[in-house]
């Protein structure tokens, strides 16, 4: 009997461990994209830690847009993390194996993550929309306890929600095959070796999709129609481009956000004929983001870059 499985009390084979192997079609040579992977994920790690240090060390900055960028940052950390050093472990140290509670764990994570940079941008999308559409108001709807009570309702929301995914994913009877053909683990690529039907998995996953970030993203879409209407009656063109440029930032991450979701639903179609396709996809989707997110913010935004590069120049005055 292999090592990777035992002996069920119903008397048949059960695993102990999957098998990640990595990038479809392309085992042999897959080692060679560390080294651009570890390097986007070391400037991820960077670009946010930055973004968290300037955030805390500038007075300016503490207002609610900027808590919820640092509260954004922290979750691009933490996918970040999730994902890329198991992958970096099986291209430098052929470290395939992960047990069923770790893969399980991964899954939550993973899941988790998403919903909360989902809802962030929902709450950013609010802040903007109170501030552009009431801003009289502003200062007594958008405060620090109603941040915390954002946060804290998200970090909640997301738990909660997306915690039957890996707990289906554990119940599944997984008595066959345990190598998945991917670098980390995916719901639907881990339960795709269980025996037993897997019918509820799927439809778990759909509806907390479309509740989950279909809801979030209808909301955002809702707030940007209000804040357009607001800004076309706006009587200075002046004002109206600097309300929409406090936006732009914001627009551009949750556009890119939200296509790369669409970009890997549809690729995991063809994941059939092509499956390097939606594996490198779903990767990707995990890893841009935490790079890509504190770059645009900071070259966009005059007081988070002008923060950036004080606390940079200190840096390298004290070495």
């Amino acid at each position: 009997m292999p090592p990777f499985m035992k002996v069920s009390n119903s008397s048949h084979f059960q695993i102990t461990e999957f098998i990640l192997k990595g990038l479809p079609g392309i085992y042999n040579w897959q080692h060679w994209l560390s080294l651009p992977l570890a390097l986007l994920y070391l400037s991820s790690l960077g670009a946010n830690l930055l973004i968290l240090l300037t955030i805390q060390q500038e007075p300016s900055l503490h207002q609610p847009m900027y808590q919820f960028l640092g509260i954004l940052s922290v979750v691009d950390v933490g996918l970040a993390t999730t994902i890329v050093p198991k992958i970096l472990a099986i291209f430098w140290f052929d470290a395939k194996a992960i047990s069923l509670p770790e893969c399980f764990a991964q899954i939550f994570a993973i899941h988790y993550f998403l919903a909360m940079e989902s809802g962030i941008f929902l709450c950013m999308a609010f802040d903007r929309y109170v501030a552009i559409c009431h801003p009289l108001r502003y200062p007594t709807i958008v405060t620090d306890s109603s941040v915390f009570k954002a946060t804290v309702f998200m970090v909640l929301r997301n738990g909660l929600a997306v915690m039957p995914v890996p707990v289906l994913a554990a119940q599944r009877d997984y008595c066959s095959s345990n190598e998945i053909e991917h670098c980390l683990c995916s719901n639907l690529g881990v339960t795709s070796l269980a025996c037993d039907d897997r019918t509820l998995n799927r439809i778990c996953q759909l509806v907390i999709a479309w509740t989950l970030m279909g809801g979030d993203l209808c909301l955002i879409i809702l707030s940007y129609a209000l804040i357009v209407n607001s800004v076309l009656r706006m009587n200075s063109a002046k004002s109206a481009s600097k309300a929409l440029s406090t936006c732009s930032s914001h627009l551009i991450l949750i556009l890119f956000f939200y296509t790369s979701i669409v970009v890997v639903s549809v690729t995991h179609l063809a994941g059939r004929k092509f499956p390097l396709i939606p594996v490198l996809f779903n990767v990707l989707h995990n890893i841009i983001p935490p790079a890509l997110n504190p770059i645009v913010y900071a070259l966009r935004t005059k007081e988070l870059r002008l923060g950036s590069l004080r606390i940079l120049r200190v840096a390298t005055e004290y070495r």
